[in-house]
């Protein structure tokens, strides 16, 4: 017996979803139509332990990412050009080839030339383009079969390279409000590792010729030293098989979800994460609809979108009310996860049939609040790490030099 799910409609006109058991889908198919029913929707649910199917895809993803690690200002100088190629009349084949002879990073040449390839065999563009998951989102290839089937490739072309500058000078900030204080405490702990495992065991010798008793915390802090020194192949072990279980975890649906609740309460990077996301969701939204995907399907692409565990489950409860029938900005207020004046935003855009251009209206709303807080983190991080690393170092010096003042008691001795 297999299990079933459903969505129908009784003579009435009522809606109903539900469950069923069946031997195959025909005779579940016979069942529901047997009791008058119209069958909206039947799939077979998977009633198994569903851990390593979403476990690999994210993995083969990673994986795939890092053999075909792609700039993404590659990727919008390509799809500048090719737009600007197919717009003067040259084919899509005609203007891949010629843009693989002119790419200039050797891993996305080969790329460009196997799409190229693939067209050649009669394959579409978007068709093409999904065979490298590695390099092209499911947003951009979305967008790309979405102008195909309208005949508006070449300004949907446009339209995404002009969202991927956004998505590219967004990502540029936040990765610079946060690369400079996660290499200063790389670097902090670094030193702290090289500084207790190489330097202070050193100063043993210099402690036991004095003869006095040392303070408590010379002697805690030379006995961490030795500890390191005569483990330091298990720590860094440790270390790594630490940092490898975390990296497996987050790949995984219940640790991707752990991973971004704590990354979201943050204190400052979390609103910094927040609003990023808020962005990329209000532009990818308002372009998938101005370019003619269907509602449904722009809420299905915007889950793998804004990679992010919390807001793709709103996404989804939020698609599954708008297939039930609520509106779009009633069904995101509901999950609980959009601000009030983005849900404003898009209720106006719901009454007045503008929705794509108040999404994207949003979205620069958003995007100068990323601005804003990007700068305000520079000009406060920047001092507090200094003070910081300068403060700890402080400490270091003053315990590891604070037997000096029972010099006086040792020579007595």
């Amino acid at each position: 017996m297999a299990d079933f799910s459903y969505i129908v409609r009784t003579k009435d006109g009522i809606r109903k979803e539900g469950q069923l058991e069946s031997s195959n889908y025909n005779s579940a198919m016979e069942e529901l139509l047997a009791d008058g029913m119209t069958v909206v929707k039947l799939t077979e649910r998977d009633t198994s332990f569903d851990f390593l199917g979403p476990f690999l895809d994210r993995f083969n993803l990673a994986i795939e990412k890092l053999k075909n690690k792609i700039p993404l200002d590659v990727q919008v100088f390509f799809t500048r050009q090719l737009a600007t190629m197919f717009s003067a009349g040259l084919t899509i084949e005609k203007s891949i080839h010629f843009l693989s002879l002119e790419e200039k990073n050797k891993k996305f040449k080969k790329v460009v030339e196997n799409l190229g390839n693939n067209i050649q065999k009669g394959l579409l563009l978007s068709d093409a383009l999904e065979r490298h998951p590695g390099v092209f989102s499911n947003l951009y290839i979305a967008l790309v079969r979405a102008g195909e089937v309208s005949g508006k490739l070449s300004e949907t072309l446009d339209e995404l390279s002009v969202y991927l500058e956004t998505v590219e000078d967004t990502q540029r900030k936040v990765k610079s409000a946060m690369y400079y204080p996660v290499f200063i405490i790389i670097f902090l702990f670094g030193m702290l590792f090289l500084t207790f495992t190489f330097i202070i065991p050193n100063f043993k010798s210099v402690y036991d010729q004095l003869g006095s008793e040392l303070p408590f915390y010379t002697i805690l802090m030379v006995n961490i030293g030795e500890w390191l020194q005569s483990n330091i192949f298990s720590v860094l072990g440790t270390g790594l098989l630490s940092f490898l279980t975390i990296w497996f975890l987050t790949l995984t649906d219940t640790g991707a979800l752990i991973k971004d609740k704590i990354m979201l309460r943050l204190p400052i990077f979390g609103k910094l994460i927040e609003q990023s996301t808020l962005a990329k969701f209000s532009k990818t939204f308002g372009l998938l609809l101005s370019a003619g995907v269907y509602v449904l399907d722009s809420m299905g692409l915007l889950q793998k979108v804004v990679d992010n565990r919390v807001y793709e489950l709103a996404v989804a409860q939020a698609s599954k009310d708008i297939e039930n029938g609520i509106g779009i900005s009633r069904a995101l207020k509901a999950t609980e996860k959009f601000p009030p004046i983005l849900i404003q935003l898009l209720t106006t855009g719901e009454e007045t049939g503008e929705i794509d251009t108040l999404s994207l209206k949003a979205s620069e709303f958003y995007s100068k609040q990323v601005n804003a807080t990007v700068d305000r983190l520079t000009a406060i991080i920047e001092p507090l790490l200094v003070v910081l690393v300068g403060g700890v170092i402080g400490v270091i010096i003053f315990v590891t030099y604070l037997p000096i003042f029972h010099f006086g008691e040792a020579i007595g001795n």
